[in-house]
């Protein structure tokens, strides 16, 4: 059974809320107390420079890292300390769409949309026919259930990524690059089904991606993540009104701004050793 917090019934809680939070690999800190609220039902996009914790954030949610410091909280429970069980159960609420898809190669497009099915409950598999053909229908693709990936585009690899992140009827659903490399026509699709498997199934999505134009016309919402905080959130026409360098610079994808070519580094004199040659 689906672990539920004491607050689950009450709406008004956030699924999904960080506070304070701080984490990082090792000594390097990638985030540093930061705080966000993703409501019920409701698109969020994580937005920002590469390396600037985007990932790191649906790392958190998944517990696959611990905060240093801070709270995840999902349906107002917070997940750091959970036990292996409760945590495998609050997993089973969420739904994953991986980069360019992830599907197992040498499984079926059915048998990949009917692994966490197989893997998670003890239904007949009668029912979870049913179930994988409902899940695949809903992408448009019950009719490539017995190709194998290898035999479908990535755009259609994609589509059945997101059958299978769905297929558990999760609360919510992640989403890593989940436009990258797609052809505009797949896009288009792939950015019309997020949208609109949120609002009928009644999803809560995060999505990180780099294609704004997509996701700012799907998003209900945008944070953008730079410098290890979240340093603006709001709808998606707010950032772009947004007179903050930063996110302008980002937004409008303008070379110049506080995001430098460089990284930092120390002066080319002393790093060529030209310094003491003089």
């Amino acid at each position: 059974m689906a672990l539920k917090s004491p607050l689950s019934a009450d709406n008004a809680v956030p699924l999904i809320e960080l506070r304070d939070v701080t984490c990082g690999y090792g000594d390097r800190i990638i985030l540093e107390q930061v705080n966000l609220v993703v409501p019920r039902g409701k698109v969020l996009a994580l937005i920002g420079t590469s390396g600037g914790g985007k990932t790191t954030v649906l790392r958190l949610l998944g517990r696959q890292i611990r905060p240093i410091k801070g709270q995840v909280l999902f349906d107002g429970l917070d997940i750091a300390p959970l036990n292996l069980t409760d945590l495998y159960a609050v997993r089973r609420r969420m739904g994953t769409l991986f980069q360019f898809g992830a599907l197992f190669t040498d499984l079926s497009v059915f048998e990949n949309v009917a692994f966490p099915l197989r893997e998670h409950t003890k239904l007949p598999e009668a029912m979870i026919r049913d179930l994988v053909l409902m899940k695949l229908n809903a992408v448009g693709l019950r009719g490539a259930r017995d190709l194998m990936p290898s035999e479908i585009s990535g755009g259609m690899a994609r589509r059945v990524a997101l059958a299978r992140a769905i297929a558990l009827d999760p609360d919510l659903v992640l989403y890593d690059e989940p436009f990258a490399g797609l052809d505009p026509i797949s896009l288009g699709v792939a950015a019309r089904l997020i949208r609109d498997l949120n609002d009928a199934l009644g999803l809560t999505s995060i999505i990180v991606s780099h294609d704004l134009h997509e996701t700012f016309a799907i998003a209900d919402e945008v944070a953008m993540i730079a410098n290890g905080r979240v340093v603006a959130q709001g709808a998606p026409d707010e950032l772009r009104r947004s007179e903050d360098p930063l996110v302008r610079q980002f937004v409008g994808a303008e070379p110049e701004g506080p995001v430098h070519f460089h990284q930092p580094a120390m002066p080319v004199m002393d790093d060529f050793g030209l310094g003491a040659r003089a």
